[in-house]
């Protein structure tokens, strides 16, 4: 009887899932191929501590700050009251300041160009509302994502100086918009560009290249230690409006004050490095956020269920980020302009109710190309041992594989880049990077074969034609390995910040720990860790149940509750193993100060575990007999007790998923769309024969599986008052329940349909809504993918010559 036996953990994989064999729990491990060395607390000289006594710390906070090496009183004091840090300024701010006086003297219309990301659309609403404050005639514009991406684009700039612009202010773009702002200026259009991306610089002499505008704010620009050097692009906005504001005559109804927790917002989304100036203005954001005036905020956080009160940079980060970002990635971000600008309720409560929907889909989509990612790596271990994890599908839509991207990064310790192949033959694709790496400069080496790229040091956008795959694969590995050298191959580590008992777990402690708060990139949060505890119990809790609450004990009976964001979210494999609850372990875990209906409370977020003490595990071979009966007819005399599973056009034959039960046989007449579902109808049935006769359904391309999927809503709606679920109408197509849903919403986005879904259930009404061409776009891509799956899955099912290898993997 094997016993798992290990000492290392595995980062950000799913750890336990509930699942229930009488009356004992068993949590189950996937197999633990990414090993994570757990590394205890850095040792602090008294001496050291000593330094910092004049403060009158918290111990736990005073050696935090020595160990990321802040040892002086004065330091100390300008990192946890970064308000009182004397603010920096662009040294050549004055001159866009003058253009722009000007043109709020003479009444020249004023166009602000933003990004569709977060930083961009907060970037805009900031000076869109600076220069409205100030008189200004000012309008805005964000690009499409799914029609032209980031930058300035001439097609799009050419109507809107025809309609009458004379200045162009970019915010969170431009700095390599050298065609769009030659054409701007031959059309006798001034132009001012802020950006905090990095600069265009030659590829042999590595001179900086600057477009011909008539100012510049980028901190790019600056000494890598100025206070200002990590601002994004709302950073460098908000920088520009504060002098607007300084030097104005006009008595505005606002301050750079209330245009503070956009720049929070648009910080914390855009991973900001919270150091110099940025640390201080995101706190400063926070605290406004907490109080903020602006009704669509609002609306959005009451629709998410997130209190604004008691706000941190993870509400930030997990909750308004990204539903922001859904905007851009399946629609179009300039109603996110009008969101954060609006007075009008009833207008607010529109935009947050259509973002609310769209974060919905883009978590759906996010899913879907995650486990499709997550299966070629299965397919092919090998790509894991290159310098970084670059995988590409036809059927991923571009709208979410950067955030596919970052879940990768998180999970196997790797750069990633996930490309989308489109129709053109042109690989477009997002890259995320690890800490040390500066993503954009390795994706430059390979300039030559590049259509086009952009970014900073952490994530990039690129395109090139798809037969350059392979040499992108192969040039971007030796760029990463230059400039990590081996570090790319080092096994990853925890560090332990404090070990704890789970009785010195208190609001006190909780408390001290915000002192270093926002915490994000370049101040990550501590994480302690408790010795030796058991699991009590545990549930799901969420919208959906996809978050995990874990009750765990230690040996003295101290119990504490842990929450895991995400933890039911995974579907493991079969060959996981089974772990017994009655185990011990050692885990990992975030702290913080929280709030819930006026009550003060402790939070602690699960990070990673480690099995001390394990109980031993019997490993059983399945006994199922599998009898291949493919390319015959079903005439043999089964047993009038076989359950015979057929779906589609062929349900007349037998019973859907939805009618399986428990039998000793089972007859798989339709074959199942993947192994999901094979899965599932195996565990209902619990069979201990199976007769294989797989009859493939007719393929259908996207076109015909939507009009398929539309007659069956015309059905519902007509004989069932519009009430349904996912597996049902997956049962009626013989489908993926994926493929079902992503179809659901695509009707939708045309408009002539609306869809209600909670969790299986689906309520359809004949309510024509606004259409969306651009998630219509993202959603087909998706859905051609997943139906293409599925047919390989069927030809695969049809030609394996062992069969045990189907019903083993």
């Amino acid at each position: 009887m094997p016993v798992l036996n290990t000492q290392l953990s595995k980062k950000t994989f799913r750890v336990f899932t509930r699942a229930i064999y009488g009356s004992k729990f068993y949590f189950r491990l996937k197999s633990l191929d990414i090993m994570t060395r757990w590394l205890d607390p850095h040792p602090v000289h008294i001496d050291s501590l000593d330094s910092l006594q004049s403060l009158n710390l918290p111990p736990l906070v005073a050696q935090t700050l020595l160990r990321r090496g802040i040892n002086r009183p004065e330091d100390a004091e300008a990192f946890l009251h970064p308000e009182k840090t004397p603010p920096a300024q662009f040294p050549e701010i004055q001159k866009a300041v003058d253009i722009l006086q000007a043109a709020i003297t003479k009444g020249v219309k004023v166009c602000v160009w933003g990004d569709f990301d977060v930083d961009g659309q907060t970037s805009t609403a900031l000076l869109v509302q600076t220069l409205r404050a100030l008189g200004a005639n000012v309008i805005y514009y964000i690009p499409i994502r799914g029609k032209e991406n980031h930058g300035v684009h001439i097609e799009s700039l050419k109507p809107i100086i025809d309609n009458g612009a004379k200045l162009l202010l970019t915010c969170d773009t431009g700095i390599t918009a050298h065609d769009a702002i030659d054409y701007a200026n031959s059309r006798g259009v001034d132009v001012i560009v802020t950006d905090h991306h990095d600069l265009d610089r030659t590829s042999t002499t590595l001179s900086v290249n600057l477009p011909n505008a008539s100012a510049i704010i980028n901190p790019k620009l600056l000494p890598k230690d100025h206070l200002l050097a990590n601002l994004a692009g709302v950073g460098v906005a908000y920088k520009l409006a504060d002098a607007l504001f300084a030097n104005s005559t006009i008595q505005s109804p606002i301050s750079n004050l209330d245009l503070l927790d956009l720049v929070a917002l648009g910080l914390i989304a855009d991973v900001a490095l919270l150091k110099g100036e940025t640390r201080s203005l995101a706190q400063k954001g926070i605290q406004a956020l907490r109080n903020t005036n602006r009704i669509g905020l609002k609306m959005m956080a009451e629709l998410a269920g997130a209190p604004l009160d008691t706000l941190t940079e993870e509400t930030i980060g997990f909750t308004f980020a990204p539903r922001l970002n859904a905007l851009g990635r399946l629609g179009d971000a300039n109603p996110a302009v009008e969101l954060l600008l609006t007075q009008d309720s009833a207008r607010a409560r529109v935009l947050a109710a259509q973002i609310e929907g769209l974060n919905m889909q883009r978590r759906m989509l996010t899913s879907q190309v995650y486990q499709a990612a997550e299966a070629q790596l299965k397919a092919n271990p090998s790509l894991l041992e290159e310098p970084a994890i670059v995988l590409a599908h036809p059927g991923w839509p571009g709208g979410v594989v950067g955030i596919v991207a970052n879940k990768l990064v998180d999970r196997y310790h790797k750069p990633a880049i996930l490309l989308n192949e489109s129709d053109d033959g042109i690989m477009r694709g997002s890259a995320r990077s690890i800490e040390g790496l500066h993503i954009t400069e390795a994706i430059a080496t390979q300039k030559e074969i590049l259509r086009g790229f952009g970014g900073h040091p952490m994530a990039a956008g690129m395109s090139f034609d798809a037969n350059q795959l392979t040499e992108f694969r192969r040039g971007l590995g030796k760029a990463i390995e230059k400039q990590l050298g081996e570090m790319v191959y080092e096994e990853p580590t925890l560090q332990i910040d404090a070990w704890l008992g789970l009785q010195e777990i208190d609001i006190s402690l909780a408390e001290s720990l915000e002192l270093l708060a926002p915490f994000g990139a370049g101040n990550p949060s501590l994480t302690l860790a408790t010795r030796n505890v058991k699991m009590k119990s545990v549930s799901t809790i969420g919208k959906t149940k996809e978050h995990l609450r874990m009750n765990v004990e230690d040996e003295n009976g101290n119990v504490q509750s842990i929450l895991w964001w995400g933890g039911a979210g995974d579907e493991l494999p079969d060959s996981s193993t089974s772990l017994r609850a009655g185990s011990t372990f050692d885990i990992a875990y975030s702290l913080r100060a929280s709030t819930y209906r006026g009550q003060k409370q402790v939070t602690l977020q699960f990070e990673e575990f480690r099995v001390v003490e394990e109980k031993a595990i019997e490993v059983r071979e399945s006994r199922l007999e599998i009898r291949d009966l493919r390319l015959q007819p079903l005439t043999l005399n089964l047993q009038p007790s076989t359950m015979i599973w057929a779906e589609g056009s062929d349900k007349a034959v037998g019973s859907s998923r939805l009618e399986l039960h428990e039998a000793d046989e089972l007859s798989i007449y339709t074959t199942p769309p993947s192994p999901a579902e094979l899965r599932k109808a195996l565990e209902t049935v619990k069979p201990k024969t199976v007769y294989v006769f797989a009859k493939t359904p007719a393929e259908e391309k996207p076109d015909d599986f939507l009009t398929h999927l539309a007659g069956l809503c015309k059905f519902v709606l007509n004989q069932r008052r519009g009430k349904t679920t996912i597996p049902e109408l997956a049962a009626a197509m013989s489908a993926r329940e994926s493929s079902v849903q992503i179809g659901l919403e695509w009707l939708s986005a045309t408009g002539q349909l609306s869809v209600s879904m909670e969790a299986d259930e689906v309520t359809l009404s004949k309510e024509t809504q606004e259409k969306n061409p651009y998630l219509q776009a993202e959603l087909f891509v998706a859905l051609r993918g997943i139906l293409n799956e599925t047919s390989a899955y069927r030809k695969y099912f049809a030609t394996v010559t062992d069969l045990k290898i189907i019903f083993t993997s």
